[in-house]
């Protein structure tokens, strides 16, 4: 299955796991410790915060924040030029990690002729000797 990470409705996403895991409701509950009509809701939202997110997470053995970090690499406009002086107290992360899904992703886009490597390449950020790399070795 294609993912489509550009609009991600994470209620759809967890509630697609807890079919796939089979997790009884009750279990939900006492873990999540909200009430099945809480649960329920949580699966119409399109968004949850980070703190039940994360719990999701813990429950369904599934990191759901990689589905807005692949957002990130496909959509996110490219970084400007790092300053020197501005150095973030943050963690650093590289923005360059190319998952199996994301591959996965970008060679349908070619092979059903929907983008060409060229508007790949401008769209996603991804170079293109990268994409070149992909295409030779996931030609199938």
């Amino acid at each position: 299955m294609t993912t489509n990470f550009r609009n991600i409705h994470i209620g759809k996403f967890i509630h697609l796991r807890v079919k796939e895991r089979k997790i009884d409701l009750t279990r939900i509950c006492n873990f999540m410790k909200c009430t099945e009509i809480e649960i329920n809701e949580m699966y119409m939202q399109e968004d949850l915060s980070t703190n039940i997110l994360l719990r999701w997470s813990k429950l369904l053995e599934y990191d759901f924040f990689r589905l807005y970090s692949q957002h990130l690499i496909l959509y996110a406009p490219p970084s400007a030029s790092v300053r020197d002086s501005a150095v973030s107290k943050l963690p650093l992360f590289r923005k360059n990690i190319y998952t199996r899904e994301m591959i996965d992703f970008i060679m349908e886009l070619i092979e059903k002729q929907q983008k060409t490597k060229r508007q790949i390449t401008d769209h996603y950020g991804i170079p293109y000797t990268t994409l070149c790399k992909w295409v030779a070795k996931h030609n199938r």
